[in-house]
């Protein structure tokens, strides 16, 4: 019989701490029972009236896959903002609508599948490689900028009441996980531990103790010969024991079958699921965790092995509130008519344009004055709802394209004409004429405009996670970063009419273009979200300045890449590549200048230990009102073993009107300034270290605290990575 204390069972006694509430629970289930509750889809265990529920929800831009929701920018999209602040907004409004979403299931009996609190979200690996698929869920290839925007996402997912959780993030995918997306299922990563300490795993652990997530989930590769969701390296020493972690850990889906049916470490399901919850696996999004009984009666793993998961995923659910009064739970009032708010709208749109990067403007073509007689919008992405989405959306109340919004934008005073000009890839089947059939139509239209507004680039259909990207080569990877021949061929035939021409490259990655040399202007949208048209609008007309920086280095070629399966990050991203970029990691333009000036730096100790404080002054020299990302990156002079180039160690967003200056002040802490060191050892910047400030790593306006000679920074190191 139930123990009651104030007429309720013992584990519904809001009294009593939720540890104590999750052993009593655990103290009246069968071992079957147990193990049902280890499985993503739980069944309900009514004798004790637990309803059912189901781990598996997605919000990496919006809430996923289950109706109506605010689509936001793409993640890569999120992360050329350089904006933390509005992330953790965006992500508030994400968890506001997953709150409203999943108490309106709920009271209607629907505790399905993307229905629940638990999201598997944000995607904080490093995205090394421009022809990974899944690089547009990340925040792009720069450690420091992935953590920054990973501790907002899951701060704003997760809310600030200090009992109760608003919902539950889980970064992923733990860890060193950037494909390749064919043989994820298979595949052993064996990076050098240098690269282990120093690029794959900062992210993780800084958005782990700083935000403090309560759930991860595990990758499907192997890692030095270990799969990642059974590896007692990363889930045990790793994540609970160096960083804190306290919360549940995650599979990801499949990845326990894959150990014996693909990485073969293993014979059985029994065995692989055994081997994931002795080292350190608490959920499995799958059926192999079924198995358990079978593995407790061989003598694979004991009871209480199965009690120390299952304790850890019904305290996440006794911290959502599910087990207790809503009155008493202040997120289940979120009202449902958050849903397609004005408000969330408004926070949409503002995204869209801050993620919006300006490459090139050759004689100040943009903005693009109202008064024009005629434009044509040309190209693929140019009335392509799909591509506004990317992947793991959910689905928006409206979809704003390129066309829609520059009609919008002009009116009745401008025509604007619309001419596809050629689909993404050539087309398949000689039944279908040539593949460059459109351009007659295209290159009319540009003869007779006063200005063409081409919108080319990618698909989630040509870049996305393995089985989703139906038009890739290479289960879901790109083969090359080139655009794709077909619209190469588009600009040359649409520049040569003479008419002015803005390339607009709608993405999740890096492209690479050579025709678009011929073109005025060159515009990166990641793929924008519900207002992406309308946020392109208001860039190209001037109604807002562009402010957004690329995340990712822009390379000339696919032969500037290492082989995609070598993890090595030698000659990649902008810490490691010895080249020339087309357009470099950090880099935006804007259509006001800005200058530095007044650099200073001094160190500081306090409770926290010590840390590196500069300061300088921005200054508005242009006409128009407009934000200038600021960024800190550090070298290390005197450091004799392989090391990063620059690192991004601060960004700052200034807001600055025409002739406006501001002093900004930033903290550099100690472990910003470290240098790990080839046996993975995290040391404290002992040397000359050059700090410079501007709007991009390779600015001719940068500012160096101690000039070519550096300043001395010996300095103790913070909270080490190793």
């Amino acid at each position: 019989m139930v123990r009651k204390r104030l007429g309720l069972p013992r584990f519904r006694d809001m009294n009593l701490p939720f540890e104590e509430r999750a052993r009593h629970i655990i103290s009246l289930l069968s071992l079957d029972e147990k193990i049902s509750q280890l499985t993503y889809e739980s069944p309900a265990i009514k004798r004790l009236g637990i309803p059912e529920y189901n781990w598996w929800n997605e919000c990496l831009h919006g809430v996923g896959r289950a109706g109506l929701a605010t689509v936001f920018p793409q993640a890569i999209g999120l992360a050329s903002t350089f904006d933390p602040d509005l992330i953790q907004r965006v992500a508030t409004a994400i968890s506001d609508e997953g709150r409203a979403k999943h108490h309106m299931h709920e009271a209607r009996g629907d505790r399905g599948i993307y229905k629940g609190l638990t999201y598997w979200s944000p995607n904080i690996n490093i995205f090394r490689d421009p022809r990974w698929g899944r690089g547009h869920e990340t925040y792009g290839e720069c450690p420091y900028l992935t953590a920054r925007m990973g501790v907002a996402f899951v701060k704003g997912l997760q809310g600030d009441d200090a009992r109760y959780l608003k919902s539950v993030a889980t970064p992923k995918h733990f860890a060193v996980h950037s494909g390749p997306e064919k043989g994820r299922n298979s595949f052993d990563v064996v990076p050098s531990v240098q690269d282990l300490f120093a690029t794959y795993l900062p992210a993780f652990r800084d958005t782990v103790i700083e935000s403090k997530p309560f759930s991860v989930m595990g990758a499907y590769n192997r890692l030095n010969g270990v799969p990642c969701c059974a590896n007692d390296f990363l889930l045990n020493k790793t994540l609970r024991d160096k960083w804190g972690f306290e919360g549940y850990t995650v599979s990801d889906c499949g990845a326990i079958s894959h150990m014996h049916n693909h990485h073969r470490v293993t014979k059985d399901a029994a065995e692989s699921s055994a081997m994931a919850v002795k080292n350190g696996l608490d959920l499995c999004c799958g059926g192999d965790f079924l198995s358990l009984r079978e593995a407790v009666e061989r003598r694979l793993l004991t009871e209480q092995d199965i009690d120390r998961s299952l304790s850890r995923l019904l305290h996440a659910r006794l911290r959502l509130g599910q087990f207790d009064p809503p009155g008493n739970v202040k997120y289940t009032q979120t009202k449902y008519e958050l849903l397609d708010s004005p408000k969330h709208r408004k926070l949409a749109a503002q995204t869209a344009r801050k993620s919006l990067v300006l490459l090139k403007n050759e004689k100040n073509l943009l903005p693009l004055k109202k008064t024009l007689k005629r434009i044509a919008v040309i190209g693929p992405n140019a009335d392509a709802r799909e591509v506004m989405l990317g992947n793991y959306s959910g689905t928006p109340p409206y979809i704003i394209t390129p066309l829609d919004g520059i009609r919008a934008k002009v009116g009745r005073r401008t025509q604007v004409d619309y001419v596809l000009g050629t689909k993404h890839l050539p087309s398949r089947g000689a039944w279908l004429g040539k593949e460059d059939r459109g351009f007659a139509e295209a290159v009319k239209a540009a003869e007779l405009a006063d200005v063409v507004v081409l919108c080319l680039g990618l698909s989630p259909a040509i870049e996305g996670e393995e089985g989703d990207a139906m038009n890739s080569d290479a289960g879901g990877d790109r083969t090359r970063i080139e655009l794709p021949d077909i619209q190469e061929k588009l600009i040359d035939a649409v520049a040569g009419t003479g008419t002015p021409v803005v390339t607009v490259l709608i993405s999740g990655s890096a492209v690479s273009t050579g025709a678009a040399k011929n073109t005025s202007a060159v515009i990166q949208q990641f793929y924008p979200g519900q207002e992406g048209g309308s946020a392109l609008a208001d860039v190209l007309f001037g109604d807002h300045n562009p402010s957004g920086r690329l995340p990712v280095t822009f390379y000339n070629a696919t032969s500037d890449l290492p082989p995609f399966t070598e993890y090595s990050m030698d000659n990649r991203t902008y810490r490691y590549f010895g080249g020339s970029a087309l357009y470099p990691f950090g880099f935006g333009l804007s259509y006001t200048r800005f200058a530095y000036s007044h650099l200073t730096g001094a160190t500081k100790r306090d409770a926290r230990g010590q840390s590196v404080v500069i300061k300088f002054t921005v200054k508005n020299r242009g006409k128009m009102t407009g934000d200038e990302i600021a960024q800190v990156y550090v070298e290390h002079l005197e450091v004799k073993f392989r090391k990063p180039k620059k690192q991004l160690v601060g960004v700052r967003r200034v807001r600055l009107r025409p002739g406006q200056s501001k002093r900004v002040r930033m903290v550099l802490r100690s472990s910003d300034l470290a240098i790990v060191d080839p046996e993975g050892n995290s040391l404290a910047a002992d040397g000359r270290v050059r700090i410079t400030v501007a709007g991009s790593q390779n600015d001719r306006r940068s500012l160096a605290l101690g000039g070519a000679q550096g300043v001395r920074a010996d300095i103790d190191c913070g909270p080490c990575l190793k």
